[in-house]
């Protein structure tokens, strides 16, 4: 059964990814072959009579694709149908795609949108769940309720100058709006001995206050563990607006954080997940919680979202970034260079894959 929800929550997340290509493919008429969710060969399909477009299903639960004209090579023999001509530039209506022609052939600004839109769709689904998890759960502030004692610490924050009623402000230099944020930073920058500067506002005043978190160890890395508790607030329209955005950008911050401590060198190769990986943590989840499910399922969407923006060959980002250079020099690079380059990437990408899921297996037993 958690399998299945592992799979289902996969399959979900890549289809809304893809969903965003295909809407905006649409959207400029670029013409669309097919639009399959998972990898290797076809387990279902339906042909669109109208518009001529095959909506897969395959194997692999794992990827999936829009295959549009003039991005890639048709899949399954496809090739040799040529779905449109151009005429003095416009293209005739044909399979149903009226004057639907190959994304090559679009504005620089319309190829840079549709290879956005798989992102943007993962990072609005991340905002909708903070909206529903804001809506659904108690939410907290910054102030500062009681303290709560912490196993294994030796000094509390309360005897290092912490009071009952300072709102937080900033964590080091990271200002913070919400428990969650809060929370966060303190595990982010916490696990050290190095104290924290908590910029606090007590009696109108603002004091900063270097505080030594009692830490914990998980997976090779030492995070901060806070030692108190805070006010919870009146859910108002205007509080859930505010815990819904800070929510928001509180998980694309740990999400883009995590990808600078593994570059860095701060996590390790052991805390790398793939696809066993997740699925793993989404069982667990499962086990747990459908909230907490629905969190991390959140959570992932915008991992992807943000991985998929980087600007690396073969993903949605080095895309992007070869559609902005060529807005900037209004030249477009040479097909054979970015075709090496995607190669090389799509090579990497996989190997990587590989290993991970290798190791992911491995940690199973």
């Amino acid at each position: 059964m958690y399998i299945l929800i592992a799979i289902l929550v996969f399959g979900f997340l890549i289809f809304i990814h893809e969903l965003g290509h295909y809407l905006a493919a649409r959207a400029f008429h670029v013409k669309i072959y097919e639009f399959s969710i998972g990898m290797g060969p076809r387990l279902l399909s339906w042909t669109s009579k109208k518009t001529g477009i095959v909506y897969g299903l395959r194997v692999i639960p794992i990827g999936g694709f829009v295959s549009m004209e003039g991005e890639l090579s048709p899949p399954d023999g496809q090739a040799e149908e040529q779905p449109f001509e151009s005429v003095f530039g416009e293209q005739t209506s044909v399979g149903g795609q009226a004057g639907a022609g190959p994304l090559a052939t679009k504005p620089a600004w319309q190829r840079l949108v549709v290879h956005v839109a798989g992102a943007a769709m993962n990072l609005f689904f991340g905002f909708l769940a903070a909206v529903i998890l804001t809506c659904a759960l108690t939410v907290g502030g910054t102030t500062v309720a009681k303290f709560v004692p912490v196993e294994g610490a030796t000094v509390t924050s309360q005897e290092q100058g912490l009071a009952v009623g300072d709102t937080i402000l900033k964590v080091g230099r990271e200002r913070v709006h919400i428990a969650d944020q809060l929370s966060y930073e303190i595990m982010h920058q916490g696990g050290t001995d190095e104290p924290i500067i908590l910029t606090v506002l007590r009696d109108g005043e603002e004091l900063e206050i270097p505080v030594v978190f009692p830490s914990v160890t998980e997976q090779g890395q030492s995070i901060g563990m806070y030692d108190f508790s805070v006010y919870a607030e009146e859910k108002t329209l205007g509080v859930v607006i505010k815990h819904s955005f800070f929510k928001s950008c509180y998980m694309v911050e740990m999400v883009w954080d995590s990808v600078i401590d593994l570059v860095t060198g701060r996590y390790g190769f052991e805390a790398v997940s793939g696809p066993v990986g997740t699925a793993t943590v989404i069982a667990d989840a499962a086990k747990q919680s459908f909230v907490t499910l629905f969190y991390l399922t959140a959570l992932i969407s915008v991992n992807l979202g943000v991985f998929n923006l980087l600007p690396l060959p073969a993903l949605d980002g080095g895309h992007i970034f070869y559609t902005l250079l060529e807005l900037i020099t209004r030249r477009r690079l040479p097909e054979k260079v970015v075709t090496v380059l995607d190669t090389v990437g799509m090579f990497l990408l996989l190997g990587l894959m590989a290993v991970v899921m290798l190791k992911d297996i491995y940690m199973l037993f």
